[in-house]
């Protein structure tokens, strides 16, 4: 190839990528729409209350402060995403994948989370209060301090998932699996916990007060000074994997 030619070649292809970057900056600019490519870009406190934001690419975006109260982000990707104290009151989440996020105080009230991916995300002090989160997945989540009352949560996988002083009082966790979990100082007052799995977790000082745990898994957890007054403990795998009468209420008969 001569020297013109290969300048040439060197040009369209500087070119190329110019136009490439160029369009990659204007998408931030781009209006909320679904399927829309913010990939990356600043928006702290945006205002995208009632937004159609499905199947949006918002991977390591910064959605800080932002009102999304209302919007539509199912299927959306927010992985790696900054959204600490972020307004998700009512959003429609389902699909979503939030990956790695920093939802550190956010606020998902009533928030539609069906299926959701929420692995190894931040949501320490988050209100997720009535949310639903049926067959969410929550792997080394942080829900520290978070309040998660009377949230749907059956199904779900918080394996291995921080929920140290968090509040689930009233929350629905059927069959969801809490190996592994900490849920020290955990309220979780009139809980529905039937077939939940929580092997091995860290339950010291939780308040299950009221909690129905019916044919859950608890063989290896730590309770010492949980409190299980009034809680449902048929059929239930105790601690040292003994099976607790049907019938058995506050103690493992």
């Amino acid at each position: 190839m001569s020297g013109l030619a290969k300048g040439l070649c060197l040009s369209m292809i500087l070119g190329s990528a110019l136009l490439a970057y160029g369009a990659a900056q204007a998408a931030c600019e781009d209006p909320p729409a679904r399927r829309v490519n913010w990939m990356r870009c600043d928006k702290p406190g945006a205002g995208l209350r009632g937004a159609d934001l499905q199947e949006a690419v918002l991977s390591n975006a910064n959605l800080s402060g932002a009102n999304l109260s209302g919007a539509n982000l199912s299927g959306a990707d927010l992985g790696m995403a900054q959204l600490k104290n972020t307004d998700f009151t009512g959003a429609r989440l389902s699909d979503a994948r939030l990956v790695g996020a920093n939802l550190e105080g956010a606020n998902f009230t009533g928030a539609m989370m069906s299926a959701v991916r929420l692995e190894r995300t931040v949501l320490s002090k988050a209100i997720l209060e009535q949310a639903n989160l049926s067959g969410a997945r929550l792997y080394q989540s942080q829900l520290d301090a978070a309040n998660l009352s009377q949230a749907n949560l059956s199904g779900a996988n918080l394996n291995q998932a921080n929920l140290t002083g968090a509040v689930l009082n009233r929350a629905d966790l059927r069959e969801a699996v809490l190996s592994r979990a900490v849920l020290e100082g955990a309220q979780l007052q009139n809980a529905d916990l039937r077939k939940a799995r929580l092997d091995d977790a860290n339950l010291l000082g939780g308040d299950f007060t009221g909690a129905d745990l019916s044919e859950a898994d608890l063989h290896g957890a730590r309770i010492d000074n949980a409190h299980f007054a009034g809680a449902k403990l048929g059929s239930t795998i105790w601690t040292d994997r003994r099976r607790c009468r049907p019938g058995s209420m506050g103690e493992c008969l």
